[in-house]
């Protein structure tokens, strides 16, 4: 099933201020697009911070991408193995937001390794939240260095299956003794 979808739903748990936050806390199902399509990154990082503006969040859409772009511009944050981790930090956000997407055809992102991406979690962090920023890329890095995990999240075709594979948790819940 490939769907592409104009906005995501906001479904997030009140995460706050923290110092730490987990990919659960970040990350609802209805923050999860499958089967994107675009044409190229600077119009990916466009319909990111179009989804993001739509959170409700005092943000503009120009605002975001300008800091997605800002941040690119550092370098590209295409990891490498076809993943993107585009991310900004933003003023006056009070708490983290996380998008997850599959692309419908892989995407020059300007990786080191030369490869197309078709993977893209995006992050915004509260500028001051250095350390749950830090955390969370960590993690992020760490978990997409699997190539099993890379290969399940391509083949997958529903976000609650995308979902339990990026938190570690099955569909329902039902590994809570873990």
């Amino acid at each position: 099933m490939s769907s592409s979808h104009a906005s995501i739903d906001h479904e997030q748990s009140d995460t706050g201020h923290n110092d730490t936050a987990s990919i659960d806390d970040i990350l609802p199902i209805g923050h999860i697009v499958l089967g994107h399509s675009t044409t190229s990154k600077k119009r990916l990082l466009e319909d990111l911070a179009g989804m993001f503006a739509g959170e409700g969040i005092d943000l503009n859409a120009r605002t975001i991408f300008s800091k997605l772009i800002e941040r690119e511009n550092l370098g590209s944050t295409g990891i490498g193995a076809g993943v993107a981790l585009p991310h900004g930090r933003i003023d006056g956000l009070s708490t983290t937001l996380a998008i997850f997407m599959s692309l419908t055809e892989p995407l020059d992102f300007d990786a080191a390794d030369k490869q197309p991406v078709n993977l893209v979690f995006a992050l915004l962090v509260p500028e001051h939240a250095t350390d749950v920023h830090l955390n969370l890329l960590a993690q992020l890095a760490g978990l997409f260095r699997e190539p099993d995990l890379r290969a399940a999240l391509t083949a997958s075709s529903s976000a609650e299956e995308i979902h339990a594979l990026l938190t570690g948790s099955s569909s329902k819940n039902t590994d809570d003794a873990s």
